[in-house]
């Protein structure tokens, strides 16, 4: 239990008997508020009071959701290649490299399978910190073969979408694997196998245009931006300017592209309850 707990000017210091607490893992909040690292994470990386979700990825969503952070990752070595040959400030290849070394991670989205309160569930989570979450060939064959999996399984499937669309770098390989994954989305449709969408802060391009919202239940964090095009596009687009936070969670729920928003502390519970009904 904590013996100090300071609270002015935002700052919050949690320490435990018998607990070292390691120096230098701060966060700071958008309004100011300076949290323990700890404390955050114990909180499902939102912040306390404010209710700011913090960006996190796989890693950390995957222990938000499998039961003792236990589960099976599908498909782990599965890397990109250049099949463009392209080039822009540096080669494909090189740019690739150097994402895999600086997040530790093969490309922008991982697959798992496990127990979530104990029912089965495949869970494919993208990472934007991966050159911006963008969806290339591995990210769509990758979710092709996580929906393989739950239609062998016969487990519901959870794509969680951080993205800022398709990949440049592959051009028409990348806007192919909307229709791929779809196409696959089809199938576990026809299998009566559920499928939950959960989009989170951002989510855009061609993922919302594809896998992001065609689930059987479309849900969302809370503030989300969700978009398919940024407001200075569609502004030049269609020559005229849409209403402020348009492209919020909030916004996209009051005009029914969305079923629920829910807050990452209840998502667990929330995603468990909905199955049970479904079942």
């Amino acid at each position: 239990m904590p013996w100090f707990k300071r609270t002015d000017k935002g700052i919050m210091t949690p320490t435990e008997s018998k607990r070292e607490v390691p120096d230098g893992l701060w966060f700071k909040s958008p309004k100011g508020k300076i949290i323990h690292t700890r404390e955050l994470k114990n909180n499902a990386y939102v912040v306390p009071e404010e209710d700011h979700h913090v960006k996190i990825g796989s890693k950390e969503y995957f222990e938000i959701l499998f039961d003792n952070n236990e589960f099976t990752e599908l498909d782990t070595n599965m890397e990109s290649a250049d099949p463009l040959k392209f080039s822009d400030t540096k080669p494909y290849p090189r740019r690739i490299k150097e994402s895999q070394v600086k997040t530790q991670l093969k490309d922008a989205l991982r697959s798992a399978s496990g127990k979530m309160n104990g029912l089965d569930i495949v869970v494919a989570c993208m990472d934007f910190s991966f050159i911006g979450g963008s969806m290339g060939s591995v990210v769509g064959e990758k979710i092709a073969r996580a929906i393989d999996h739950s239609l062998k399984t016969k487990s519901p499937f959870l794509m969680i979408s951080r993205s800022g669309g398709a990949r440049m770098m592959e051009a028409g390989l990348s806007l192919m694997q909307m229709a791929k994954t779809s196409a696959k989305l089809a199938l576990l449709d026809q299998a009566k196998i559920p499928y939950i969408s959960l989009l989170t802060d951002p989510t855009t391009g061609g993922v919302t245009a594809s896998y992001a919202m065609l689930g059987d239940f479309n849900i969302s964090e809370p503030g989300a931006l969700i978009g398919f095009a940024g407001p200075r596009v569609i502004r030049e687009t269609i020559g005229k300017d849409l209403p402020k936070g348009f492209q919020s969670a909030e916004f996209v729920l009051d005009h029914g592209f969305l079923d629920f928003i829910v807050d990452r502390r209840n998502l667990k519970e929330r995603l468990s309850t909905l199955l049970k009904m479904l079942k």
